[in-house]
């Protein structure tokens, strides 16, 4: 956390003749947590507040986290490269220097207790100019003696060449960091916030932070669309909307400058033009083998438009095919945008409140904030059962599981390991999604699981149907019949995602539809 209580930018300024949207707003109002009590609320559910939930499960308490979309990862952390950074481009006594260090190592234990897949690849940043050289090495060796990246070395054209045939051929030499890795970022983030709700945590979708009735330094009661809330203590990890929850709290001493970034997604058969080694400066090998390139870096004042710009493809391509020439928009499947949510700093803010007494800030996190969550979580929920403390005795919980066992993934067993499952379980044997081999067991299991989100993308984002070159064109409707089978729903009623994006409206045709 920061000891330091750094000094930060106020920005309201106003864009003339230019109207900021509003927050989007869940459908739903009801009073279904009205009078709810916890000891810690955790606002927002991306990657910081689901590792928060579930770092805090470690203690006795009664945590509540509230995200307004209709699924966890729904912002910035379902929309980023899922690169787990090495470290090499963060200056020394920065927060996100200090947490990146700390969360890289603590990966492969952490996605080994959540049953999420990891890939340790490395990462090359490539050279094109033997003038580079020496400023390259003198870099390196500041980054591995002075900084801590202990695993940064220079290595030469020909090894690169020999590790990656793909790349440009005029690369000189490339400055390599072995601990760079990949991840499915949503995947994480479900997994983290599942283990939460195994051990006890509540996560509350489709509830959005309205106002707070703040009196004497203290937050005394939370206003959602789903009744108030009287929580002990609040954790702002609220994304973009991170200094608006510290305005309703009256501890804003920070801004967030909204940044857009969009990705795009290769087939598979492109992930080949790298042998999985390779990050280099906006191409990942993802943890599901697909090539993803980008992302760019665009300021905005729209904190929720994830719309792509042709012009954001174009851009990446033409930067990238200095890395690969190969790369092809061809082999483009699907693209995305994701808005990031940095502070005027670029850097975390993760303290208590400067005014208000039972608050915490884990904002401003960006890049590298997949990364860093691991150890975030932990410091923040330390100085949350602390401040808990104050009032009543926090234990610690005992019972506390840190393992989750996810969803069996069919296309990675062997021949006989799949025999053996589809005897005990027939639907396993049902195949859904010829492109990611999804069964139809698989996506059942992804309903009856601790934290189900009964929508295509909820499952599509659970165990990947839809995920592959016809992105759902055959799977889709399958799905929807299988969410309709599981919950008892009308298929009208199931929805693409959140709010009103049903897939059918009614029969077309006369008759009982048989």
């Amino acid at each position: 956390m920061d000891k330091k209580r750094r000094y930060h930018v106020i920005n309201n300024l106003k864009l003339e003749n230019t109207e900021l949207p509003k927050m989007k707003l869940p459908h739903i109002q009801d009073q279904a947590l009205e009078g709810r009590k916890p000891d810690v609320l955790v606002i927002g559910g991306g990657i910081s507040g689901a590792s928060i939930a579930r770092e805090l499960m470690k203690w006795k308490l009664d945590v509540l986290l509230a995200e307004k979309e209709s699924d966890v990862a729904m912002h910035a952390s379902g929309r980023n490269d899922g690169e787990v950074h090495p470290r090499i481009d963060l200056g020394k006594g920065t927060l996100k220097q200090h947490y990146v260090i700390a969360g890289n190592r603590m990966y492969g234990k952490i996605c080994k207790e959540l049953d999420v897949p990891f890939k340790r690849c490395g990462q090359y940043v490539g050279m094109m100019h033997w003038s580079e050289l020496l400023p390259a090495y003198l870099y390196a060796c500041q980054r591995k003696y002075m900084c801590g990246v202990s695993d940064t070395r220079v290595i030469s054209g020909k090894t690169l060449r020999k590790r990656e045939p793909h790349l440009n051929p005029d690369m000189k030499f490339a400055i390599y960091n072995s601990m760079a890795g990949s991840v499915c970022p949503y995947g994480l983030t479900i997994a983290y916030a599942e283990n939460a709700v195994q051990n006890g945590a509540e996560v509350a979708l489709n509830t959005a932070v309205l106002s707070m009735d703040v009196k004497d330094g203290k937050i005394r009661s939370v206003l959602t669309n789903r009744g108030r809330i009287y929580p002990e203590i609040v954790i702002n990890a609220a994304g973009v909307f991170a200094e608006d929850v510290a305005e309703m709290a009256g501890d804003r001493f920070y801004s967030i400058h909204p940044r857009r970034g969009t990705n795009a997604i290769l087939d598979k058969k492109a992930g080949k033009k790298t042998s999985g080694h390779t990050k280099g400066g906006g191409i990942v090998h993802t943890a599901h083998d697909n090539l993803l390139v980008g992302p760019d870096a665009v300021e905005t004042y729209e904190k929720e438009n994830f719309a792509t710009q042709a012009s954001s493809i174009e851009n990446n391509f033409k930067k990238q095919q200095g890395t690969v020439k190969e790369l092809s928009q061809r082999d483009i499947i699907t693209y995305f945008t994701g808005v990031r949510a940095p502070a005027f700093e670029e850097d975390f803010v993760i303290e208590r409140g400067r005014k208000t007494k039972n608050l915490i800030h884990c904002a401003g996190i960006q890049s590298p904030g997949l990364t860093t969550a691991p150890a975030v979580a932990k410091d923040v929920a330390k100085m949350a059962a602390k401040m808990v403390s104050a009032s009543h005795p926090v234990k610690k919980n005992e019972s506390y599981n840190p393992y989750r066992k996810g969803v069996p993934r069919l296309r990675e067993m062997s021949p006989e390991q799949r025999n053996k499952l589809i005897q005990k379980r027939p639907d396993y044997g049902v195949m859904i999604c010829r492109c990611e081999e999804i069964s139809k067991g698989e996506i059942v299991d992804a309903l009856c699981s601790p934290l189900p989100v009964y929508t295509v993308d909820g499952v599509k984002k659970r165990v990947r149907p839809g995920m592959g070159r016809c992105q759902g064109g055959f799977c889709m409707p399958l799905v929807a019949e299988i969410i309709s089978e599981v919950t008892g729903q009308p298929l009208e009623k199931v929805k693409k995602s959140g709010g009103d994006s049903y897939l059918l409206f009614g029969k077309t045709k006369a008759g009982d539809g048989k």
